[in-house]
């Protein structure tokens, strides 16, 4: 056979032969020692971390940093240093939020994927010895128990009732069977010569030898995909980048006309360039970045307290933008334990409740509880799966766990259900084998248990347990059946028989009596399909994608809510229509290669996606997503450090409550910008008003940094805890390709916009025309500007409705921020100290009036505005 078949596909001893290895003694120490050398260590390469200062220079990676270091630096050139250190100190603040909340992110995942160095049982010169994996070498011989992570890719020699849990690289929820015979080309999860490196062996024993390590193992070729897979800017990041350069070209284009306007009417260079950074500096939104912050910052904080840790501030906001949720099944909307939900004994149909390993619940007959008493063959059935069982039931803190195959533990519970947790002590066992297919054990009372398919042990029966447990005569037809339909509905099901034995061994098979059949299946988190409903309410598609068969992905989909087409992973092609990707609701039998290319499709059709997952399998995927969540309990190291959000608690629920949260921060980050940038706006038109006028400049650029780091962050910080809508829940996702400020929105600034052009600019003339000093008129402005912000706040609190005191009342920090804008305004204008840094001058009650009177004005105007609005 060729020596280029893969090496599942080649007889064993071949492969053995190709690789220089020994099937009895392994390598010699030596020989294992100079292909390390040759080879390097049995490990992924290491990603490179960030640094701390790294992570730190990072933070100022932003388009609004880059205008506001920008901003900066000409300040200084000019002479106004106080001015670019209170710019930078706004810079610094946001850097530091940033790299503090990131710190915090990475220690906590850190603490979650804490684990202990693996180790691997090899042999090596005829003896068997404990060694690091990083230490094997490809040809070592390696043993592998129950229990053990396999520490590389083997290719299987023997094997004896091995099974492996594959669910973290394939997505398979059943442990897999293993056997050492070749295969023709197939699929990974149906590779049964091969175990894979990380992957966890549930039964059995094996020896295998190491085809592959480090790297070129199935392992380290997602690890290859995460790595060549770019992460995806968030629709944050975007719309935040598209507003900035659009700021940043009308500031240059507006400073440039401005400075020329005023050289062509004969002012002095120096004047207007002071008067060209002044416009410059009012209108860059210094705000902006401290609140975008904070705002994400608190969100962060909110999702801790549901169970989340979020790696990245922007990640929250991108939640709410999600289009498209694209979910792992096993662990996520599964709970990843088998559970028995439905039996058949002696003829009669029963269903189990209670999901998991808990043994709560209860049988049931036509829908009415029913115990064991008159019951004789179901009593059999259950002791039957709990006597011909390897699985133990252990209490785990508040829960319950298994050690063992998750099949067996499940048959363990349900006889729990019913009260019975032991049988008589077993004399002998005969295990499952792949030749006998089923498995036996013989008790001290010379009951004999058998399980297995239900074909095989139909073979071993000569009759079958009546409803009251009276022989009858086996009607294999009808258990055949009733087993189809219960694998029709995606449930695993195992056959029980019955014999009696006077022998103390299991060298021969009593005669038998078929008891009954046990199906079960990895059942659905309870608030799994409430949750799916959520996200359908609020125009949020839920697509599921699993390793599992169609069948089962079908079943655990119609369960949770999501009806329609399945597609399998043979079936999405690079040429699969994207209409049919859009229309199809779960994905079965899909590959790491397959999931990363359905992800790319969705984006490609404009849809902003949240990958939920666990497992290795899931990584290159969860790192292209706009947000990748990782469950925090069952996710593997690699589905952690690729996501950006993790889920302490792996309940899926969470996902919907962190849709909310991410909807409600988006909301707030729209009305603090709608109500910021009237002051920004407005300040350039005042400055370009006076230059192209010929009049002295109405406001200062230090008296435009304290309106924007006073005014602009006191009046802000409300909306960073406003709460979230009580109908965010009930309407569509934004539109991805929507920009951040709509049309209405605009129309709105503007009017705002205006308002103070003509109130601050029109203020300043008639105070100057009546006498009033330059500081004075100057202080006017600056007040104009103050308050007219504080009344649009008011029409903020909601962008199309009127929330006046109701808002007060709903978000207390209105008016903590409103007095503390009061309190800061008047020492502005009065303190002695505050007069001369600033050249600001007091003012009488007349003054302060008419200020008053263009607040209450922008406020009535703005609300008649959202009238009409909303009546369109």
């Amino acid at each position: 056979m060729a020596t280029d078949l893969a090496p599942y596909r080649r007889p064993a001893e071949d492969v053995v032969r190709d690789l220089g290895g020994d099937a009895g003694r392994g390598l010699t120490a030596a020989e294992a020692a100079a292909r390390l050398a040759a080879d390097g260590p049995n490990a992924l390469p290491a990603a490179r971390g960030r640094g701390p200062l790294t992570r730190f220079l990072l933070q100022f990676n932003s388009p609004l940093i880059y205008v506001l270091l920008a901003s900066a630096a000409v300040t200084a050139l000019i002479g106004e240093h106080v001015d670019a250190l209170v710019i930078l100190g706004v810079v610094v603040v946001n850097a530091v939020v940033g790299f503090v909340q990131e710190s915090r992110a990475e220690k906590a995942l850190t603490a979650l994927a804490a684990m202990a160095r693996t180790t691997a049982t090899v042999v090596r010169d005829g003896a068997s010895a404990e060694v690091p994996a990083a230490d094997l070498v490809r040809g070592d011989l390696v043993e592998l128990d129950a229990g053990d992570k396999v520490p590389a890719d083997l290719r299987l020699l023997r094997t004896d009732e091995l099974a492996v849990d594959e669910s973290a690289l394939t997505g398979e929820s059943a442990p897999v069977a293993k056997d050492p015979a070749a295969l023709p080309e197939v699929a990974l999860a149906d590779r049964a010569a091969m175990a894979f490196s990380g992957t966890l062996v549930t039964a059995g024993r094996a020896a295998g030898l190491v085809v592959a390590t480090g790297a070129d193992t199935e392992l380290g070729g997602i690890d290859r995909l995460v790595q060549t897979t770019a992460a995806v800017r968030t629709p944050l990041t975007r719309k935040i980048t598209e507003f900035s350069k659009v700021v940043t070209v009308a500031i240059l284009v507006l400073a440039a006309l401005t400075f020329a306007i005023g050289v062509l009417r004969g002012r002095g260079a120096a004047e207007m360039l002071t008067a060209a950074v002044a416009l410059a500096v009012g209108a860059i939104p210094e705000g902006l970045p401290a609140i975008v912050t904070i705002t994400l910052a608190l969100g962060v904080a909110r999702m801790v307290r549901r169970g989340a840790i979020v790696r990245h501030l922007p990640a929250v906001e991108t939640l709410g933008s999600t289009t498209v949720i694209c979910t792992d099944k096993t662990g996520t909307l599964t709970q990843n334990q088998m559970t028995v939900t439905a039996a058949t004994a002696g003829g009669r149909d029963y269903t189990l409740t209670g999901t998991g390993y808990a043994p709560t619940g209860e049988i049931q007959r036509d829908g009415r509880p029913v115990g064991l008493a008159g019951e004789p063959v179901l009593r059999d059935v259950l002791l039957a799966g709990l006597g011909c069982n390897d699985a133990r039931l252990v209490r785990d803190g508040d829960g319950w766990t298994i050690t063992g195959d998750p099949t067996e533990g499940a048959l363990v519970t349900s006889a729990a259900k019913a009260g019975l947790d032991r049988v008589p002590a077993r004399v002998a066992v005969l295990p499952f084998s792949s030749e006998r297919r089923f498995m036996a054990t013989l008790h001290e009372d010379g009951t004999v248990y058998v399980k297995g398919p239900v074909e095989r042990i139909l073979e071993l029966c000569a009759d079958a347990a009546g409803p009251d447990g009276e022989p009858v005569p086996l009607d294999a037809d009808a258990v055949q059946a009733r087993a189809e339909d219960y694998g029709g509905q995606a449930l695993r099901v195992l056959a029980f028989a019955r014999g009696r034995t006077g022998a103390r061994d299991l060298d021969e098979l009593p005669p038998l009596t078929f008891l009954g059949l046990q199906a079960m299946l990895d059942p659905p988190r309870d608030e799994a399909a409430a949750a799916v409903r959520t996200c359908h309410a609020a125009g949020v598609e839920v697509k599921m994608i699993t390793g599992d068969h169609a069948a089962t992905a079908r079943a655990i989909g119609e369960r949770v809510g999501l009806r329609g087409d399945v597609m399998t992973g043979a079936e999405l092609t690079a040429d699969v229509p994207p209409e049919r990707v859009r229309s199809t609701a779960v994905f079965a039998r899909v590959s790491p290669e397959q999931k990363l290319r359905l992800v790319r499709t969705l984006q490609e059709a404009g849809h902003v996606i949240a990958m939920t997952g666990d497992g290795v399998n899931d990584a290159p995927a969860l790192k292209q997503a706009d947000i990748g969540v990782a469950m925090g309990r069952t996710g593997t190291d690699a589905a952690k450090e690729s996501a950006d959000m993790v889920l302490t608690g792996d309940d899926f629920a969470s996902i919907e409550k962190a849709v909310e949260e991410g909807r409600g921060v988006f909301d707030n980050l729209v009305k603090f910008i709608v109500w910021a940038l009237p002051s920004n706006v407005g300040l350039g038109l005042v400055l370009v008003a006076a230059i192209v006028a010929g009049t002295e400049l109405p406001i200062l650029p230090l008296q435009v940094l304290w309106l924007n780091m006073t005014a602009v962050l006191v009046l802000g910080l409300p909306f960073a805890v406003e709460p979230k809508d009580e109908r965010i829940m009930t309407r569509p996702p934004r539109d991805p390709a929507l920009p951040l400020i709509s049309r209405a929105m605009t129309v709105r600034i503007l009017l705002v916009s205006a308002i103070l052009l003509a109130g601050a600019f029109g203020l300043q003339h008639w105070e100057r025309a009546h006498g009033a000093s330059p500081e004075a008129a100057q202080t006017i402005v600056v007040n104009v500007f103050a308050l007219t912000l504080l009344t649009y706040l008011f029409n903020c609190l909601s962008l199309d409705r009127p929330l006046l005191w109701t808002g007060v009342r709903r978000n207390p920090w209105v008016a903590v921020s409103a007095l503390a804008l009061a309190g800061l305004q008047a020492l502005y204008t009065y303190a002695p100290g505050m007069n001369d840094v600033f050249h600001s001058a007091p003012l009488g009650g007349a003054a302060w009036a008419r200020i008053v009177v263009i607040a209450a004005v922008s406020y009535v105007a703005v609300e008649l505005l959202k009238l009409v609005q909303r009546q369109r």
